[in-house]
C-alpha cells in the first residue's frame, strides 16, 4: 500500500503527556473547550497562554487553568473529575444547570473525551462497558458529544489485552452516534466519519502494521 502518511517509526508510541501536547497543538486559538475527565485534563498543561483558549468545566467554571500544585491547591476549586485546578484572570463561576446549558446549546467549540471504543464512522462509546459489574459513568459526556461543535477523542489505541479500541462498530453502549471527528491515540491520529477511518500520522508503527492489528483494509 502506497501512503504519504507521516510514519514516526524512529520512536515508540506517544506517552500520555506527549499525546496531550499533540492534541493541544490542534485546538484553534480562541476556542471554548471542555476537557473530559481523566487523561484529557492533561491537555490544559500544554495550551499556550497566548492562544486565548478558554477552558470550560461542567461543574461550573469558565477560565480554568492547569492543575493546581502545592500552595495553589484549593479544595473548593476543582474540575469535574475533582482534581484541584487553578483559575485564570477573568474566570467565571455559575450554576451546574447553566454549565449544561452551555454544553447542550452549542456554545463549546471543542470537547476532548476519553473512550472505551470509537467506530470507524465516528460513533462514541465511553460511559459503560456493558459488564454487569461495571459502574456506569456517563456524566456530561452525552451532552458534550452532541453539543460541542467538534468532538475529539484521546485514548489508548489498544486495550491491555491487545484488542483495538478503534473498531468497525461499537459493541459497548453508545454515548453518541456519528459524533467524533478525530481520534488521537498513542500509536496514531485518525480522522473518522461517514466515509470511514483515515490515518493521519503514526508513532512507533507503520500504516501497514496498523491495518493488520486493526483488521481493516479501509485505512488511507
Amino acid at each position: 500500500m502506497t501512503t504519504t502518511v507521516p510514519e514516526r517509526t524512529d520512536r515508540g508510541p506517544l506517552t500520555t503527556d506527549e499525546l496531550a501536547a499533540r492534541i493541544a497543538r490542534d485546538i484553534p486559538a480562541g476556542s471554548y473547550v471542555n476537557l473530559g475527565i481523566g487523561q484529557p485534563t492533561r491537555i490544559a498543561e500544554h495550551l499556550s497562554p497566548d492562544a486565548g483558549i478558554v477552558l470550560h468545566t461542567e461543574n461550573g467554571m469558565l477560565g480554568m487553568g492547569p492543575a493546581a500544585t502545592g500552595d495553589e491547591v484549593d479544595t473548593d476549586l476543582t474540575n469535574a473529575g475533582k482534581v484541584p485546578v487553578t483559575e485564570l484572570p477573568g474566570a467565571a463561576y455559575f450554576h451546574h444547570a447553566d454549565s449544561f446549558a452551555m454544553m447542550r446549546g452549542g456554545h463549546l467549540d471543542v470537547c476532548v473525551l476519553g473512550a472505551f471504543q470509537v467506530s470507524h464512522h465516528g460513533d462514541l462509546a465511553n460511559w459503560h462497558t456493558g459488564d454487569p459489574d461495571a459502574i456506569p459513568a456517563v456524566g456530561g459526556a452525552m451532552d458534550l458529544a452532541v453539543g460541542a461543535r467538534r468532538v475529539l477523542v484521546m485514548m489508548k489505541l489498544f486495550t491491555r489485552d491487545g484488542a483495538p479500541k478503534l473498531v468497525p462498530a461499537c459493541t459497548y453502549p453508545l454515548t453518541g452516534p456519528g459524533c467524533v471527528h478525530r481520534v488521537y491515540t498513542d500509536y496514531g491520529v485518525f480522522a473518522v466519519g461517514p466515509d470511514g477511518v483515515r490515518v493521519l500520522e503514526t508513532y512507533g508503527i507503520t500504516v501497514a502494521e496498523l491495518e493488520e492489528r486493526l483488521s481493516v483494509g479501509v485505512l488511507t
